[in-house]
């Protein structure tokens, strides 16, 4: 049995980690909120933990596939799905709002940046392998 590769899930996951904080920018900076680095941790941390468990969870199925791993967007989905849900009960249990037009937001920004780039490499590997 071949090793998966590790290189490729570590820039899965920082490219995951980087699109999560960009979101969190993009929301602070849309509500004209301040630039402290304090409040960005205020409003990244949830999100980011969401993230954690997303890749915990597919970490754990991948462990139970015998070496094969997930496709590329079904893990983007468990990771999607558990960053969205995880980071919404920690922002409303930590006592930020979550209103239903920021749920919303939140799930398709995140679908977008989390699944779009994921959509966007399996369209390049594809048109390279023709």
């Amino acid at each position: 049995m071949n090793p998966r590769p590790v290189l490729p899930v570590v820039a899965t996951v920082v490219a995951d980690l980087l699109l999560v904080l960009l979101f969190a920018a993009i929301g602070r900076a849309s509500h004209d909120e301040d630039a402290s680095a304090l409040g960005f941790v205020i409003t990244a941390w949830p999100f980011v933990a969401g993230l954690v468990v997303g890749w915990i969870a597919v970490a754990i199925a991948n462990a139970s596939r015998a070496g094969r791993a997930l496709p590329l967007l079904v893990a983007g989905l468990i990771v999607w799905f558990c960053t969205v849900a995880v980071g919404l009960v920690l922002r409303a249990v930590s006592g930020q709002g979550i209103a239903v037009s920021f749920v919303i937001v939140t799930a398709i920004v995140l679908a977008v940046f989390l699944l779009g780039w994921r959509t966007i490499a399996l369209l390049v590997r594809r048109l390279r392998a023709r």
